[in-house]
């Protein structure tokens, strides 16, 4: 299986820097999605706190077939450098998308 991609987004009020990922967990696939050779993107808004945990994690775009669970128990484990106001860590809203693809021979 290939890697899934992910992508990192954040609306900042002026003068505060964006969260950037330092440490992640790669999703696994679910067996039901393997079977359906399903793929896509889950798309997670969540808040990254001043410490850079990751805390209040949505869905915003669901892909299904267990997909939507196994990108949230990987971005749970994640951590961040946070948002910085003035070089504080600062609570941001952000959203990342985590892409699932299946390689040319699955």
């Amino acid at each position: 299986m290939r890697s899934p991609r992910h992508a990192t987004r954040s609306k900042l009020p002026a003068g505060v820097s964006a969260p950037t990922v330092l440490y992640k967990i790669e999703p696994e696939y679910s067996e039901e999605a393997r079977k359906a050779k399903w793929q896509g993107t889950v798309v997670l808004s969540l808040v990254v706190d001043e410490k850079g945990h990751p805390q209040q994690i949505k869905v915003a775009k669901a892909l299904g077939l267990g997909l939507d669970q196994k990108a949230i128990e990987a971005v749970e484990q994640w951590r961040f450098e946070p948002g910085k106001k003035d070089g504080k860590g600062v609570a941001v809203y952000a959203t990342v998308e985590v892409n699932f693809q299946l390689p040319p021979d699955n």
